[in-house]
């Protein structure tokens, strides 16, 4: 059986949302159907009974994203209903994890055409009440916040492994003897890159606003932040340590997509692809020290590419952290820093947890075709201690 070629013809996002914000009004499988329905309109030669496969990421799913939401959004889209859904979680990476599954269906030939992408509003992330054990309880129920992190935690799991996601931050840090400073600069480099791709209009091709919403751009890039404003800010795990919520990731809500292809996908396209995928890795390390989970995929993912970091182009990586980005960094010495999220990080656009692994493809995918050749790879870190890769090339 050979192997077949993938292509990824489009990539499209919404701006993504702080938490309460602009976008928190907008149910999660409206957002969903919303980058659906935008990557069919533009392409208009192709018919949408053609899609073999929607996929998407989910991180939560515990309130109006259940019921998978990814065949949700084609029912809201108004694609056939003969196309269908199905929805992955692999928490952080399950955007990227969407796009690695969709684009193994058509390598293999179980699809020629290919939707995929993720979703999170982690404004509307309900909160759950565990049935009792019993009927009729008398006392008081705890409720559990769905928005992020752990809850209803397994007794077995060591309380090691179950820390808060920012002590896990501050034990990077410590690790690689990070500074404050080198995090609070990290993070101010990161809004100053998102602001200045919004302003020279890089991202106008590829983002999608919401329909009735006020929002053109993404709402958490603070243009006017300084190292004076970020160092005031106090630490948000431990009282002697240095992850804030200045160089930490935010709350958000939003959604993204990619359109993938096999050869004759892309005829019935009429498009020029953006990129091609080459090659993917997943990995595991301790869950505490969850941060450094790419450093193994993406050597990996590399390796099995048959390339170095002197190859890449340009790289995507998830700054869940200033400090888990600054560990990663840490351990690949070999890696130019100034090809690491040239438009900006997740500190500056946000983290709606199962939208941003497709949002990192989908950037690469369109910096690769603006530069009209190249290597490109997209890596997250992910909760409970993983690590996902995919490179792209053009």
């Amino acid at each position: 059986m050979s192997i077949r070629d993938v292509y990824i013809v489009d990539a499209v996002r919404t701006p993504i949302g702080k938490f309460g914000g602009a976008l928190s009004s907008v149910r999660p499988d409206d957002l969903a159907a919303h980058v659906v329905r935008a990557l069919v309109d533009r392409a208009p030669e192709l018919d949408p009974a053609r899609i073999d496969d929607v996929v998407f990421g989910d991180a939560n799913g515990a309130g109006e994203d259940n019921r998978d939401v990814a065949r949700m959004a084609v029912l809201l889209a108004g694609l056939p209903v003969s196309v269908p859904g199905v929805t992955v979680n692999r928490l952080c990476g399950s955007g990227l994890e969407a796009v690695i599954q969709a684009g193994r269906a058509i390598a293999l030939g179980d699809a020629s055409i290919a939707i995929a992408g993720g979703v999170e509003s982690m404004s509307r992330a309900p909160w759950v009440l565990q049935k009792p054990e019993r009927a009729f309880p008398a006392g008081h129920q705890q409720l559990h916040s769905t928005t992020l992190g752990w809850r209803m935690t397994n007794p077995r799991m060591p309380a090691e492994w179950t820390i808060p996601l920012g002590e896990s931050a501050e034990l990077v840090a410590r690790k690689h003897g990070i500074t404050r400073e080198q995090q609070d600069a990290f993070a101010l480099a990161s809004h100053q890159k998102a602001a200045e791709a919004w302003d020279k209009g890089l991202y106008d091709g590829e983002v999608v606003p919401y329909d009735g919403v006020d929002l053109a751009r993404d709402e958490c890039i603070r243009d006017s932040t300084s190292m004076e404003a970020l160092a005031r800010l106090k630490p948000s795990f431990c009282a002697d340590g240095a992850v804030t919520a200045g160089n930490s990731s935010p709350l958000n809500d939003g959604a993204a997509a990619l359109l993938l292809v096999d050869d004759e996908g892309l005829r019935a396209t009429g498009r020029e692809p953006l990129a091609r995928i080459r090659t993917s890795a997943v990995t595991g390390i301790e869950p505490q020290l969850f941060g450094l989970g790419p450093v193994e995929a993406v050597h990996r993912a590399l390796a099995k590419a048959g390339a170095s970091f002197a190859d890449l182009t340009t790289f995507e990586l998830n700054e869940a952290f200033a400090a888990q980005s600054l560990g990663c960094l840490a351990e690949w010495p070999e890696l130019d820093p100034s090809l690491v999220n040239p438009r900006g990080g997740a500190i500056a656009i946000g983290h709606p947890l199962g939208a941003s692994g497709a949002r990192l493809a989908g950037s690469v995918a369109h910096q690769l075709a603006a530069a009209g050749s190249g290597t490109g790879l997209a890596a997250l870190c992910i909760g409970v201690g993983q690590g996902l890769a995919l490179v792209l090339e053009r």
